[in-house]
This record gives C-alpha cells, structure tokens and sequence, in this order.
C-alpha cells in the first residue's frame, strides 16, 4: 500500500510540473494520446485533462460502491 501511495504522489508530483509549463489550455500534447479520435494523434491539453477528471471520478464512485457494501452507509 505505501509504494502504491508512493507512486501516485510521484504521478501527480509529475503532472503538476508539466502543468505549471502550460499557459494555454488548447495547446495540443508533444507526444501521442489514447484520447484523440485517432490513436496515436494530438489532443488539447484540455481534453486530456478533462478525461482524466472523468476517469478518476469514475473509480472513486466505484470505490463508493465497495465501501457502501462494506458498511452499509448510504448517500453519505
């Protein structure tokens, strides 16, 4: 558990450098993207962060679920 939060803080550690070089939210990534319509091609910034909100939202909703089951509470 501790390398699984270990890596994750590396991630985003990572992440926000990168972000912080971005001035404008339209520019389209330097590498390849699994988000575009194309595999392989350029998206915006935007779009890929967007997507990630959604993932990430997607799992903790999950995560809701399991605990829901686990303790019962609901709605919380």
């Amino acid at each position: 558990m501790d390398e699984a939060w270990r890596q994750w803080r590396a991630e985003t550690e990572r992440t926000d450098r990168f972000l912080a070089g971005i001035t404008d939210l339209s520019t389209r990534n330097a590498g390849h993207s699994d988000y575009g319509p194309e595999p392989g091609g350029q998206i915006q910034i935007r779009d890929i962060l967007v997507a990630q909100i959604a993932e990430y939202a997607r799992h903790c909703g999950h995560a809701d679920l399991l605990r829901e089951r686990i303790d019962g509470r609901v709605g919380q």
